[in-house]
């Protein structure tokens, strides 16, 4: 075997205009020419200086370099590829007969980005939960009574989707009271508030002090802050406990503590129509807007003014009015309309007009001295003679009231096209009328 040449013999030749440019020729002894960098010739080689070169592999950097990758290699194992995300950990919370309140621990992510963190009922995609880092319940409502049902939660994050445990339940029957959730406030009455939490106890009902997520009822006797609901001085009303506040923001049933007793006492859930608390805003708020607009008068729509038939006057007394003839509705005269005119078409006088148009009635005489009434058939005959017998004294027009004549055809006519709107009409003939 043949040791191998410890160094190998140059000559330095020229490919820049100086020693001192980057890459150096170096020409061999075998006419091998390489690109050697000057930076590393030594230190007063110049153009055909002879220099040896020799190369040598240096282990303990390899060992070295080697050591530094394989230990990054390690840590982003340990860091990435030993840890997952944990399967989330779904437990029932309470169950009524209309709603179930599921909760989990805090879900566990490892190195992942979460992405999102649903609920599924029935094998179905319900809803997103909202803020899935700080958010470990959630409260179903709207199920329906006596009716099985399965919930589940599935986690999909970066590093893959992870179900969680699969819960089957089956909602209350309206006998089963145990669901109630009750948060106490302001009971006036100490006794009362005893016998109610008696009373759940024995329903195998809970309660506390404090709003929670699976709260069925808020439960007190006043919305004042006081504890016994008393005003204070001034008699200004007092502010609403903030649990009062909050009740009725998550539209929690605000009841008075006798709705428990009832419960109990039928061994069933008792509806709660009868045992609201009598002081809610919203409530009264309603009646009083309710009262309000019941108070307020119907509604009247504007109609066109129609044309009421009048009476013709007659002189004498004796003569008995006629029924007018019946007149053509608007609506027939709007239909029976085709826009032209008849040619021997005149207007009616005044004994045949009837109630198209009436002439105001004749100005009686107003006599100086008006004789003495009598009674019986010689009061007519001497009324019908007075112009003969008694001298009259003419009065000036102007001191004489005539009533304004009634509108005429024409006017309701115009009116009835005004209130009804455009219609279209055919050619138009003008007529002399004389």
């Amino acid at each position: 075997m043949t040791r191998p040449q410890d160094s190998f013999t140059f000559t330095v030749g020229k490919l820049g205009k100086s020693l001192n440019d980057a890459v150096q020729i170096l020409l061999g002894e075998r006419a091998h020419l390489i690109e050697f960098p000057s930076i590393l010739l030594p230190p007063g080689a110049t153009t055909g200086s002879i220099v040896n070169i020799a190369v040598h592999q240096n282990i303990a950097e390899e060992r070295k370099r080697d050591g530094e990758f394989w230990s990054l290699q390690d840590d982003i194992l340990d860091k990435f590829g030993s840890h997952s995300p944990d399967n989330p950990q779904l437990e029932l919370r309470n169950v009524t007969q209309t709603s179930v309140t599921l909760e989990w621990p805090p879900i566990k992510l490892a190195t992942a980005k979460l992405r999102s963190l649903d609920i599924y009922k029935n094998g179905q995609r319900l809803a997103a939960i909202p803020n899935a880092l700080s958010n470990y319940s959630t409260k179903l409502s709207g199920l329906s009574v006596d009716t099985p049902y399965s919930f589940q939660l599935m986690l999909r994050t970066s590093a893959g989707v992870f179900p969680s445990n699969l819960i089957r339940v089956r909602t209350h029957t309206i006998a089963d009271t145990s669901g109630i959730s009750v948060c106490f406030a302001n009971v006036t009455d100490s006794v009362l508030l005893e016998n109610a939490k008696l009373a759940l106890k024995e329903m195998r009902a809970k309660w506390s002090d404090k709003i929670q997520i699976d709260t069925t009822h808020f439960v007190c006797t006043t919305p004042a802050v006081t504890p016994t609901g008393a005003q204070p001085a001034g008699g200004v009303a007092a502010a609403p406990g903030a649990e009062y506040q909050r009740a009725l923001q998550l539209s929690i049933p605000v009841v008075q503590p006798q709705w428990i007793l009832a419960c109990h006492s039928e061994k069933k859930m008792v509806p709660i129509s009868g045992y609201y608390l009598a002081s809610l805003p919203s409530s009264a708020a309603t009646h009083k807007n309710l009262a309000s607009r019941q108070s307020l008068p119907a509604i009247r729509h504007s109609t066109p003014p129609a044309a009421t038939p009048q009476r013709p006057i007659h002189e004498e007394e004796g003569e008995e009015d006629q029924p007018p003839p019946p007149q053509p509705s608007l609506s027939d005269m709007r239909h029976k309309s085709s826009g032209t005119m008849d040619r021997n078409f005149k207007f009616p006088n005044s004994s045949t007009q009837g109630q198209a148009q009436e002439l105001p009635p004749p100005v009686p005489s107003i006599p100086t001295q008006l004789p003495a009434p009598k009674a019986g058939p010689e009061a007519r005959s001497n009324h019908a003679n007075e112009d003969d017998t008694t001298p009259v004294v003419v009065v000036a027009p102007s001191s004489v009231e005539v009533p304004p004549p009634p509108p005429v055809e024409k006017e309701i006519r115009k009116s009835f096209v005004e209130s009804e709107g455009e219609e279209e009409v055919g050619e138009t003939v003008e007529i002399d009328l004389r």
